[in-house]
């Protein structure tokens, strides 16, 4: 299989989809917003073991 192939299969793929790739459960703010705090989190856990600076 060539590279000219795989990428025309991918293509045709992707050209399918009728929603667009788009999940109707998920909320773009509530995915951003809960791994902003995701973050948030893990760089206060990590600033709280790294006391020595």
């Amino acid at each position: 299989m060539s590279l000219h192939s795989t990428a025309a299969q991918l293509v045709t793929l992707a050209s399918e989809g009728e929603h667009g790739g788009r999940h109707e459960s998920l909320s773009p703010i509530l995915t951003g917003g809960g791994a902003f705090v995701v973050l948030l989190l893990l760089l206060w856990i990590t600033t709280r073991f790294n006391r020595d600076r």
